[in-house]
Protein backbone atom coordinates (compact mmCIF):
# COMPACT_ATOMS: atom_id res chain seq x y z
CA UNK A 1 0.00 0.00 0.00
CA UNK A 2 2.76 2.12 0.74
CA UNK A 3 4.26 1.75 -2.76
CA UNK A 4 0.95 2.43 -4.16
CA UNK A 5 0.66 5.97 -2.66
CA UNK A 6 4.37 6.65 -3.69
CA UNK A 7 3.36 5.82 -7.16
CA UNK A 8 0.35 8.08 -6.96
CA UNK A 9 1.20 11.29 -4.25
CA UNK A 10 5.13 11.15 -4.31
CA UNK A 11 5.49 15.04 -3.82
CA UNK A 12 3.56 17.52 -1.27
CA UNK A 13 2.17 18.84 -4.50
CA UNK A 14 0.40 15.76 -5.22
CA UNK A 15 -1.04 15.78 -2.20
CA UNK A 16 -1.97 19.23 -2.05
CA UNK A 17 -4.36 18.83 -5.41
CA UNK A 18 -5.76 15.53 -4.29
CA UNK A 19 -6.38 17.45 -0.85
CA UNK A 20 -8.36 20.54 -2.69
CA UNK A 21 -10.40 17.74 -4.68
CA UNK A 22 -11.82 16.41 -1.35
CA UNK A 23 -11.98 19.19 1.34
CA UNK A 24 -14.60 21.90 1.21
CA UNK A 25 -13.29 25.08 -0.10
CA UNK A 26 -13.94 27.32 2.95
CA UNK A 27 -11.99 24.66 4.82
CA UNK A 28 -9.07 24.91 2.57
CA UNK A 29 -9.06 28.40 1.92
CA UNK A 30 -8.37 28.31 5.87
CA UNK A 31 -5.60 26.44 5.55
CA UNK A 32 -3.79 27.79 2.32
CA UNK A 33 -4.84 31.55 2.70
CA UNK A 34 -2.29 34.85 3.76
CA UNK A 35 -2.59 37.89 5.02
CA UNK A 36 -3.59 40.35 2.57
CA UNK A 37 -2.76 40.37 -1.11
CA UNK A 38 -0.95 37.03 0.17
CA UNK A 39 2.36 38.44 -1.55
CA UNK A 40 4.32 37.31 1.46
CA UNK A 41 3.27 33.76 0.75
CA UNK A 42 4.32 33.91 -2.46
CA UNK A 43 7.95 35.45 -0.72
CA UNK A 44 8.34 32.75 1.91
CA UNK A 45 8.16 29.90 -0.87
CA UNK A 46 10.14 32.36 -3.26
CA UNK A 47 12.91 32.94 -0.85
CA UNK A 48 13.23 29.15 0.71
CA UNK A 49 13.51 27.99 -3.29
CA UNK A 50 16.24 30.85 -4.13
CA UNK A 51 18.55 28.62 -1.67
CA UNK A 52 21.04 26.81 -3.66
CA UNK A 53 23.47 23.81 -2.34
CA UNK A 54 26.28 22.28 -3.92
CA UNK A 55 27.83 18.93 -4.31
CA UNK A 56 31.15 17.16 -3.42
CA UNK A 57 31.29 13.79 -5.38
CA UNK A 58 34.83 13.24 -5.00
CA UNK A 59 35.12 12.48 -1.85
CA UNK A 60 34.74 9.36 0.44
CA UNK A 61 31.06 8.91 1.75
CA UNK A 62 29.65 6.26 3.33
CA UNK A 63 26.10 7.38 3.67
CA UNK A 64 24.15 9.60 5.65
CA UNK A 65 21.74 10.07 8.70
CA UNK A 66 19.16 12.56 9.32
CA UNK A 67 18.75 11.88 12.91
CA UNK A 68 18.69 15.05 15.24
CA UNK A 69 19.09 15.45 18.51
CA UNK A 70 17.19 17.73 20.66
CA UNK A 71 16.80 18.04 24.25
CA UNK A 72 18.16 15.13 25.42
CA UNK A 73 15.67 12.85 22.63
CA UNK A 74 16.92 11.75 19.26
CA UNK A 75 14.23 12.31 16.51
CA UNK A 76 14.18 9.93 13.13
CA UNK A 77 14.26 13.22 10.73
CA UNK A 78 15.08 17.01 11.06
CA UNK A 79 11.54 18.25 11.06
CA UNK A 80 8.33 18.26 12.83
CA UNK A 81 4.40 18.72 12.15
CA UNK A 82 4.24 22.63 13.11
CA UNK A 83 1.02 23.74 15.19
CA UNK A 84 -2.40 24.36 13.18
CA UNK A 85 -5.38 25.61 14.49
CA UNK A 86 -8.83 24.08 13.70
CA UNK A 87 -7.42 21.21 12.18
CA UNK A 88 -10.28 18.95 12.35
CA UNK A 89 -11.84 21.67 10.09
CA UNK A 90 -9.76 20.79 6.91
CA UNK A 91 -9.98 16.82 7.97
CA UNK A 92 -12.23 15.23 10.81
CA UNK A 93 -9.81 13.85 13.49
CA UNK A 94 -6.51 15.58 11.63
CA UNK A 95 -4.63 16.00 14.97
CA UNK A 96 -5.20 12.44 15.98
CA UNK A 97 -3.94 11.13 12.88
CA UNK A 98 -0.75 13.44 12.50
CA UNK A 99 0.47 12.68 16.55
CA UNK A 100 0.13 8.73 15.80
CA UNK A 101 1.90 9.14 12.93
CA UNK A 102 4.69 11.27 14.57
CA UNK A 103 4.97 9.12 17.22
CA UNK A 104 5.37 5.90 15.13
CA UNK A 105 7.80 7.80 12.81
CA UNK A 106 9.77 9.34 15.88
CA UNK A 107 9.29 13.16 14.97
CA UNK A 108 7.86 15.49 17.30
CA UNK A 109 4.23 17.16 16.72
CA UNK A 110 2.99 20.59 18.33
CA UNK A 111 0.00 20.92 19.22
CA UNK A 112 -2.19 24.01 18.61
CA UNK A 113 -3.84 25.94 21.75
CA UNK A 114 -6.42 26.33 19.24
CA UNK A 115 -7.22 22.84 18.08
CA UNK A 116 -9.97 20.55 17.46
CA UNK A 117 -8.57 17.94 20.20
CA UNK A 118 -8.07 18.44 23.80
CA UNK A 119 -4.29 18.46 24.75
CA UNK A 120 -5.31 15.66 27.10
CA UNK A 121 -6.20 13.79 23.85
CA UNK A 122 -3.47 13.90 21.79
CA UNK A 123 -0.95 13.78 24.79
CA UNK A 124 -2.36 9.83 24.99
CA UNK A 125 -2.64 9.44 20.57
CA UNK A 126 0.93 10.52 20.89
CA UNK A 127 2.53 8.37 23.70
CA UNK A 128 3.43 11.86 25.69
CA UNK A 129 5.80 12.70 22.77
CA UNK A 130 3.99 15.31 21.34
CA UNK A 131 5.04 19.48 22.03
CA UNK A 132 2.33 22.14 23.19
CA UNK A 133 2.42 25.22 21.47
CA UNK A 134 0.24 27.84 23.58
CA UNK A 135 -0.75 31.37 22.92
CA UNK A 136 -0.50 32.79 26.31
CA UNK A 137 -3.35 33.77 27.71
CA UNK A 138 -3.91 37.49 28.88
CA UNK A 139 -5.70 36.13 32.10
CA UNK A 140 -4.20 34.91 34.46
CA UNK A 141 -5.62 32.37 36.42
CA UNK A 142 -6.11 30.33 32.64
CA UNK A 143 -2.98 30.46 32.02
CA UNK A 144 -1.90 29.19 35.19
CA UNK A 145 -4.46 26.48 34.62
CA UNK A 146 -3.61 25.79 30.97
CA UNK A 147 -0.11 25.26 31.79
CA UNK A 148 -0.53 22.26 34.91
CA UNK A 149 -2.49 20.66 32.42
CA UNK A 150 0.46 20.64 30.52
CA UNK A 151 2.24 19.66 33.04
CA UNK A 152 -0.03 16.72 33.86
CA UNK A 153 -0.44 16.06 30.99
CA UNK A 154 3.40 15.26 30.43
CA UNK A 155 4.42 17.08 27.50
CA UNK A 156 8.37 17.68 27.28
CA UNK A 157 8.34 21.33 25.72
CA UNK A 158 6.31 24.19 25.41
CA UNK A 159 6.44 26.71 22.43
CA UNK A 160 5.08 30.33 22.84
CA UNK A 161 3.83 32.23 19.87
CA UNK A 162 4.41 35.94 20.04
CA UNK A 163 3.55 36.87 16.53
CA UNK A 164 -0.42 36.94 16.63
CA UNK A 165 -0.79 39.94 18.59
CA UNK A 166 -3.87 40.99 16.53
CA UNK A 167 -6.45 38.67 14.20
CA UNK A 168 -4.89 38.40 10.72
CA UNK A 169 -6.52 40.19 8.48
CA UNK A 170 -7.41 37.45 6.03
CA UNK A 171 -9.74 38.09 3.07
CA UNK A 172 -9.98 34.61 2.01
CA UNK A 173 -11.88 33.64 5.55
CA UNK A 174 -13.76 36.83 5.58
CA UNK A 175 -14.98 36.35 1.87
CA UNK A 176 -16.34 32.79 3.25
CA UNK A 177 -17.61 33.46 7.11
CA UNK A 178 -14.95 31.97 8.81
CA UNK A 179 -13.66 35.48 10.24
CA UNK A 180 -14.65 36.18 14.25
CA UNK A 181 -17.51 35.31 14.76
CA UNK A 182 -17.91 32.40 12.45
CA UNK A 183 -20.96 32.09 10.03
CA UNK A 184 -22.58 29.25 8.26
CA UNK A 185 -23.58 30.42 4.78
CA UNK A 186 -25.70 28.69 2.12
CA UNK A 187 -22.38 28.73 0.03
CA UNK A 188 -20.34 26.83 2.42
CA UNK A 189 -23.30 24.71 2.92
CA UNK A 190 -23.58 23.34 -0.43
CA UNK A 191 -19.68 23.23 -0.58
CA UNK A 192 -19.90 20.54 2.19
CA UNK A 193 -22.30 18.98 0.43
CA UNK A 194 -20.14 18.74 -2.74
CA UNK A 195 -17.28 16.91 -0.79
CA UNK A 196 -19.64 13.80 0.88
CA UNK A 197 -16.76 11.88 2.53
CA UNK A 198 -15.63 15.35 4.45
CA UNK A 199 -19.26 15.56 5.56
CA UNK A 200 -19.97 12.06 6.37
CA UNK A 201 -16.53 12.12 8.91
CA UNK A 202 -17.14 15.06 10.24
CA UNK A 203 -20.25 14.07 11.09
CA UNK A 204 -19.18 10.86 12.72
CA UNK A 205 -16.04 13.06 14.49
CA UNK A 206 -18.69 16.01 15.45
CA UNK A 207 -18.14 19.58 14.37
CA UNK A 208 -14.97 20.73 15.14
CA UNK A 209 -14.45 23.02 18.42
CA UNK A 210 -11.32 24.36 20.39
CA UNK A 211 -11.63 21.39 22.59
CA UNK A 212 -8.73 22.71 25.02
CA UNK A 213 -10.21 26.08 25.16
CA UNK A 214 -13.44 24.76 26.11
CA UNK A 215 -13.83 24.86 29.65
CA UNK A 216 -12.66 28.35 29.97
CA UNK A 217 -16.07 29.21 27.65
CA UNK A 218 -18.90 30.62 29.08
CA UNK A 219 -21.81 28.28 28.95
CA UNK A 220 -24.39 28.69 25.78
CA UNK A 221 -21.75 31.61 24.73
CA UNK A 222 -23.19 33.74 21.85
CA UNK A 223 -20.87 33.38 18.74
CA UNK A 224 -20.98 37.13 18.42
CA UNK A 225 -18.64 36.99 22.07
CA UNK A 226 -16.40 34.25 20.72
CA UNK A 227 -14.33 37.32 18.96
CA UNK A 228 -14.00 39.13 22.83
CA UNK A 229 -13.77 35.83 24.22
CA UNK A 230 -10.79 34.66 22.16
CA UNK A 231 -8.69 38.31 22.90
CA UNK A 232 -9.39 38.31 26.34
CA UNK A 233 -8.21 34.44 26.66
CA UNK A 234 -5.32 33.43 23.77
CA UNK A 235 -4.96 37.19 21.74
CA UNK A 236 -2.83 40.15 22.72
CA UNK A 237 0.94 41.38 21.81
CA UNK A 238 3.32 38.67 23.85
CA UNK A 239 6.37 40.85 25.36
CA UNK A 240 9.05 39.87 27.28
CA UNK A 241 7.27 41.10 30.43
CA UNK A 242 4.60 38.50 29.63
CA UNK A 243 7.31 35.82 28.97
CA UNK A 244 8.96 35.62 32.42
CA UNK A 245 6.06 34.25 33.93
CA UNK A 246 6.30 31.53 31.87
CA UNK A 247 9.77 30.91 31.83
CA UNK A 248 9.19 30.67 35.54
CA UNK A 249 6.94 28.20 35.60
CA UNK A 250 7.72 25.85 32.86
CA UNK A 251 11.05 23.66 33.90
CA UNK A 252 11.41 22.46 30.91
CA UNK A 253 12.58 23.43 27.52
CA UNK A 254 11.04 26.50 26.06
CA UNK A 255 10.91 27.56 22.45
CA UNK A 256 9.99 31.35 21.66
CA UNK A 257 7.82 31.05 18.05
CA UNK A 258 8.04 33.55 15.15
CA UNK A 259 10.70 35.80 15.33
CA UNK A 260 12.50 36.81 12.36
CA UNK A 261 14.97 40.19 13.81
CA UNK A 262 18.27 39.88 16.08
CA UNK A 263 17.33 42.24 18.47
CA UNK A 264 14.44 39.35 19.45
CA UNK A 265 16.62 36.92 19.05
CA UNK A 266 18.39 38.18 21.88
CA UNK A 267 15.59 39.02 24.40
CA UNK A 268 14.65 35.24 24.12
CA UNK A 269 18.45 34.39 24.53
CA UNK A 270 18.57 37.01 27.85
CA UNK A 271 15.19 35.08 29.27
CA UNK A 272 16.63 32.09 29.65
CA UNK A 273 14.56 30.82 26.81
CA UNK A 274 16.40 27.18 25.01
CA UNK A 275 14.92 27.61 21.42
CA UNK A 276 13.94 29.99 18.78
CA UNK A 277 11.45 29.57 15.65
CA UNK A 278 12.78 31.43 12.81
CA UNK A 279 9.20 32.37 11.49
CA UNK A 280 6.59 34.58 10.20
CA UNK A 281 2.99 32.52 10.90
CA UNK A 282 2.69 31.17 7.29
CA UNK A 283 2.74 34.70 5.81
CA UNK A 284 -0.84 34.87 7.52
CA UNK A 285 -0.64 37.72 9.78
CA UNK A 286 1.68 40.43 7.80
CA UNK A 287 1.72 40.69 4.60
CA UNK A 288 4.33 42.96 3.98
CA UNK A 289 6.70 40.86 6.35
CA UNK A 290 10.16 39.60 6.04
CA UNK A 291 10.47 36.00 4.77
CA UNK A 292 12.35 33.69 7.69
CA UNK A 293 15.08 31.90 5.36
CA UNK A 294 17.30 35.07 4.69
CA UNK A 295 17.56 36.46 8.36
CA UNK A 296 17.85 32.68 9.78
CA UNK A 297 21.70 32.78 7.91
CA UNK A 298 22.65 35.61 9.94
CA UNK A 299 20.91 34.56 13.08
CA UNK A 300 22.60 31.24 12.91
CA UNK A 301 25.93 32.70 12.15
CA UNK A 302 25.80 34.75 15.82
CA UNK A 303 23.94 32.98 17.93
CA UNK A 304 23.63 28.71 17.09
CA UNK A 305 26.35 28.27 20.17
CA UNK A 306 23.64 30.08 22.34
CA UNK A 307 20.16 29.09 21.80
CA UNK A 308 18.87 26.03 18.94
CA UNK A 309 17.67 27.83 16.21
CA UNK A 310 14.64 26.64 14.51
CA UNK A 311 12.42 27.59 11.38
CA UNK A 312 8.78 27.30 9.57
CA UNK A 313 7.15 29.13 7.12
CA UNK A 314 6.99 28.15 3.29
CA UNK A 315 8.79 25.00 3.66
CA UNK A 316 6.60 22.17 1.11
CA UNK A 317 9.71 19.59 0.37
CA UNK A 318 12.30 17.60 1.40
CA UNK A 319 14.76 20.26 -0.62
CA UNK A 320 13.32 23.23 1.49
CA UNK A 321 13.91 21.43 4.66
CA UNK A 322 17.27 20.61 3.53
CA UNK A 323 17.70 24.23 2.21
CA UNK A 324 16.62 25.65 5.38
CA UNK A 325 19.06 23.54 7.56
CA UNK A 326 21.83 24.35 5.18
CA UNK A 327 20.64 28.03 5.88
CA UNK A 328 21.74 27.36 9.49
CA UNK A 329 17.93 25.82 11.22
CA UNK A 330 19.20 22.74 13.74
CA UNK A 331 15.70 21.75 12.99
CA UNK A 332 12.32 22.65 11.16
CA UNK A 333 8.86 22.42 11.16
CA UNK A 334 5.91 22.13 8.09
CA UNK A 335 2.43 22.39 9.03
CA UNK A 336 0.10 23.02 5.73
CA UNK A 337 1.76 20.25 3.76
CA UNK A 338 0.97 17.51 6.84
CA UNK A 339 -2.35 18.73 6.73
CA UNK A 340 -2.61 18.16 2.53
CA UNK A 341 -1.43 14.49 3.64
CA UNK A 342 -4.58 13.87 6.13
CA UNK A 343 -7.16 15.78 3.35
CA UNK A 344 -5.64 13.74 0.80
CA UNK A 345 -5.33 10.44 2.26
CA UNK A 346 -7.42 10.57 5.32
CA UNK A 347 -5.85 8.43 8.65
CA UNK A 348 -2.51 7.21 6.39
CA UNK A 349 -1.46 11.10 5.25
CA UNK A 350 0.65 11.65 8.67
CA UNK A 351 2.77 8.44 7.62
CA UNK A 352 3.14 8.89 4.18
CA UNK A 353 4.02 12.97 4.27
CA UNK A 354 6.28 12.00 6.56
CA UNK A 355 7.81 9.11 4.42
CA UNK A 356 7.79 11.09 1.34
CA UNK A 357 9.48 13.92 2.73
CA UNK A 358 12.74 11.66 4.42
CA UNK A 359 12.94 9.74 1.12
CA UNK A 360 13.02 13.33 -0.35
CA UNK A 361 16.04 14.49 2.38
CA UNK A 362 17.82 10.83 2.13
CA UNK A 363 18.07 11.18 -1.85
CA UNK A 364 19.04 15.17 -1.43
CA UNK A 365 21.75 14.58 1.26
CA UNK A 366 23.51 11.68 -0.41
CA UNK A 367 23.81 13.64 -3.71
CA UNK A 368 25.39 16.49 -1.92
CA UNK A 369 27.46 13.97 0.05
CA UNK A 370 26.94 15.03 3.43
CA UNK A 371 26.84 12.42 5.95
CA UNK A 372 25.00 14.39 8.92
CA UNK A 373 22.45 17.38 9.13
CA UNK A 374 24.82 19.35 11.32
CA UNK A 375 27.30 19.00 8.34
CA UNK A 376 24.73 20.96 6.18
CA UNK A 377 25.85 24.34 6.13
CA UNK A 378 29.03 23.41 4.48
CA UNK A 379 27.13 22.85 1.65
CA UNK A 380 25.21 26.01 0.96
CA UNK A 381 26.19 28.18 -1.83
CA UNK A 382 26.34 31.63 -0.32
Amino acid sequence: MSNYFNHLYPDVADLKKKAKQRIPRFAFDYLEGGCMQEHGVKRNRDDINSVQLRSELLKPFAGSSQTVELFGHTYAAPFGIAPVGLQGLMWPKAPEILAKAAAEKNIPYVLSTVSSSSLERIAEESEGHAWFQLYNPTDEKIRLDLLNRIKAAHYPVLVVTVDVPTFGYRPRDIRNGLAMPPKMTLSNILQMLARPRWLYETSLAGKPEMETLKPYMPKNMPTDELAAFMNKTVMGRVDLEGLKPIRDLWQGPLIIKGLINESDVQAAIALGADGVVMSNHGARQLDAGESPVKPLQTIAAKYSNDIKIFMDSGLRSGTNIVSALASGADFTFLGRPFVYGVGALGDRGGIHTINTLMMQITQIMNQLGCATVSELPDFLVK
